[in-house]
């Protein structure tokens, strides 16, 4: 079962959060990608957690999130006494733990191809974050097109086409739903959102991920949001 906690009192959430079981500290839904990652991965594989919502661009957002962890970002990952604040740390404790939910590619070679895409993802493809970050309510078709945002559209495309043929049989990106397509689960939403045109099996791939129940789910519950966070609805380059 699934509670979300929005802006909470701090002492209660954060004592409620160290009881055993798993707690999921998150921005809010519309803008936080980094935090879609892990969220769509537990709840695609039907990990049980609790959900803390912590409202990004208030003046209280940094003293929230300290109080679950040192490093000032979402997602938390609280696991009874252990703290894990990075994503991709996060989905590998997450695949340590749950060997049985099969979160990477069995498959040895699509395996190491899937990890080594989710860290490209994680340390890479600033131009696309910082030009065209994520807005699930928004519709901004062709803005953000600088040259460095337009660079990481063509690597990822790369990506995707390689994945779907050699591993994923034109489904996933490894055949069945892995901790990649959560990975790359924002940038389909930041593809929607600024209208990217792409090959249509790439198209085919975004829908896919779109309907998939745990990254719908996501959608539908950023749609839902009514809060707005300033700087993440600031003007973009066009």
């Amino acid at each position: 079962m699934q509670t979300t906690i929005l802006d909470p009192s701090l002492t209660q959430a954060l004592a409620a959060a160290r009881e055993p079981g798993l707690t999921l500290i998150i921005g809010n839904k519309n803008y936080s990608s980094w935090s879609m990652r892990p969220w769509v991965a537990m709840t695609a594989f039907g990990i049980p957690f609790q959900e803390v919502r912590v409202l990004l661009d208030q003046q209280d957002t940094a003293t929230k999130i300290a109080e679950y962890s040192a490093c000032g970002r979402v997602p938390v990952l609280l696991a009874g006494e252990i703290t894990i604040w990075d994503s991709l740390a996060i989905c590998e404790y997450l695949a340590e733990q749950f060997p049985d939910k099969h979160m990477w590619p069995q498959d040895v070679a699509a395996r190491a191809m899937a990890r080594c895409i989710c860290a490209e993802m994680h340390s890479g493809f600033t131009g696309l974050r910082t030009d065209m970050s994520m807005n699930i309510k928004a519709k901004l078709p062709g803005r953000g097109r600088t040259a460095a945002a337009q660079a990481d559209i063509g690597r990822i495309s790369e990506i995707w086409e390689e994945c779907l043929s050699r591993f994923g049989h034109h489904q996933f990106l490894f055949g069945e739903f892995s901790i990649a397509d959560a990975y790359f689960a924002p940038v389909v939403m930041r593809f929607r959102t600024y209208g990217v045109s792409l090959a249509p099996a790439l198209n085919a791939y975004c829908e896919r991920v779109q309907a998939h129940p745990a990254v719908a789910r996501w959608i539908a519950e950023a749609l839902a949001e009514t809060e707005v966070a300033a700087k993440h609805d600031a003007e973009l380059p066009d």
